[in-house]
């Protein structure tokens, strides 16, 4: 073989040597029984007509390629926003790995989880005796200051009651009678990722504020919600907050956690909302989501203590972050401050500088409810036109307010929303219908190879490409990036199409 320690391949490169190449024609040859490559081709190319675009959209019990994940990931997310919490994932430990990687894979730092383990007799009996020893464990290796409990498809098929065992537990001092185990029952085969991230975030500040004095004060609560930026986001939510003077608290802030210093130190646990002020936020005026779709249960709690709240779709572009700093204004009191107007007429201006290069363009955008809305909204702002939007875990009511959305602007004609659908529905989509450009995460870069349709990527996760998530995509300033992010995938494309042949006409440096 090729590779050795004088002559280190890398694998796109390994693969195409001779030895290669001959094994995988063998087995092409001995082992798969492959038709022939005429044919092939000839129903690859029948997936891409409009006659098999109606048969894929007329499916009705089968998912290919789902743009979204399960429950548990977004309860581990949301609890590694607080200070020193460890996720119990009661369940197998195989879906544990799963959570584990997909985050550390985006962020490119550790992810902390632990699994109550349970195999078939747990299955069989339950598994109070894997959350017994489980906790045990935990609370002595990892020495956390809160565990968050969250559920896979075993337990929940089986039924295992989360409340009872951790009385239980606690009863057999697994971990001190006061020590904090919120949980929350996330079955991976109902909902998504938002919905996880929901109930755990909800089953946090009960484990908090169930039974508490409400004494209030004038502080607002802030739910990022799910967020492949939240690095960069919560950073610049807490920069624009401080500039205008407010008095806040992220409930689960996970921005330090994901990104940790190389400094000689592991940090098992970085930053965090502390659980002092998760237990405070009871007392908050106001509890506000930047995901409407990642946090209904949690809001309609914090209104049961007459808090005021209200929910957005991901503050990205220009009109999404004037409505949450009004909104912001409104409850709090505070001004909006001159140097946020400044930031808004910068990025107005970009917008301008660059309107002749991104109006007209076409896209398809996939990924969660929250992110898609406010994505097409912001391509409306420049003119451009989100034809296909497409949400896995959007619903009829979300396909409603994006057909709103697209009423709301002579851009949006011919754009339509697509709920409940999937990557392979919008291969589909993209075959019949191209568009110029498409936005989603680094799963659409089989459907760029396969439709020529170039990919943008902008949501979680993205995979195959490195520190995107330590730069903000929210306010003015993340709308700066997001529209810089757009134009350099034009630019590309045009230097491109100047390379084919005659195209050195258009090769120019006059942009």
């Amino acid at each position: 073989m090729p590779q050795s320690a004088e002559k280190v391949l890398d694998h796109s490169l390994l693969f195409r040597e001779p030895e290669y190449k001959e094994m995988f024609a063998k087995k092409r040859a001995d082992m798969e029984n492959m038709p022939a490559a005429e044919k092939v081709q000839e129903t690859a190319d029948w997936t891409k007509s409009w006659e098999y675009r109606e048969k894929n959209f007329a499916r009705e019990s089968l998912s290919i390629n789902p743009a979204k994940a399960c429950q548990p990931l977004g309860a581990v997310f949301a609890a590694a926003g607080f200070e020193k919490t460890l996720s119990f994932v009661h369940g197998s430990q195989g879906c544990v790995a799963y959570y584990r990687s997909h985050l550390s894979r985006h962020f490119k730092e550790p992810c902390s989880a632990v699994s109550s383990s349970m195999t078939e007799d747990a299955a069989v009996f339950g598994g109070l005796n894997n959350m017994v020893e489980g906790l045990k464990n935990a609370y002595a290796l990892y020495s956390p200051k809160m565990i968050a409990v969250s559920t896979t498809c075993m337990a929940e098929v089986i039924g295992d009651d989360l409340q009872s065992f951790i009385i239980g537990a606690k009863e057999k001092d697994s971990v001190p009678q006061d020590f904090p185990v919120p949980f929350a029952h996330t079955p991976a085969f109902v909902g998504s990722h938002t919905t996880g991230y929901d109930n755990m975030l909800r089953g946090i500040l009960e484990g908090f504020w169930a039974d508490a004095e409400v004494t209030k004060n004038e502080t607002i609560n802030i739910v990022p919600g799910f967020d492949g930026f939240a690095v960069g986001n919560n950073r610049e939510l807490k920069r624009i907050l401080d500039l205008m003077g407010v008095e806040y608290t992220i409930l689960s802030d996970v921005s330090d956690q994901f990104d940790t210093p190389s400094d000689g130190e592991f940090r098992m646990y970085d930053g965090g909302t502390t659980l002092e002020a998760a237990k405070n936020a009871v007392n908050a005026k106001a509890t506000i989501s930047l995901q409407h779709y990642c946090s209904t249960k949690t809001l309609q709690y914090a209104k049961s203590f007459d808090q005021e709240t209200a929910s957005f779709h991901y503050p990205m572009g220009v009109a999404a972050t004037d409505e949450f700093l009004m909104k912001v204004s409104e409850i709090t009191g505070k001004e909006i401050p001159e140097a946020l107007r400044m930031e808004r007429g910068r990025l107005v201006d970009a917008m301008a500088d660059s309107q002749a290069t991104l109006h007209g363009k076409t896209y398809a955008i996939y990924g969660d409810p929250d992110f898609v809305y406010a994505m097409a909204r912001f391509v409306l702002e420049f003119g451009g036109e989100p034809r296909h939007c497409l949400a896995t875990n959007g619903t009829k009511p979300w396909a409603k307010k994006m057909q709103a959305l697209f009423d709301s602007s002579p851009f949006g004609a011919e754009c339509k929303a697509y709920p409940g659908n999937d990557l392979w529905h919008m291969r589909s989509l993209l075959a019949t219908e191209p568009t110029d450009f498409l936005i989603g995460n680094s799963h659409g870069k089989f459907l760029e190879r396969d439709t020529g349709v170039p990919l943008i990527r902008l949501t979680f996760p993205i995979f195959d490409r490195h520190h995107h998530h330590r730069f903000p995509v929210w306010g003015y300033q993340g709308g700066l990036r997001v529209l810089v992010t757009l134009l350099d995938k034009a630019f590309d494309t045009l230097d491109a199409a100047g390379l084919e042949p005659g195209g050195d006409i258009s090769f120019d440096l006059t942009r």
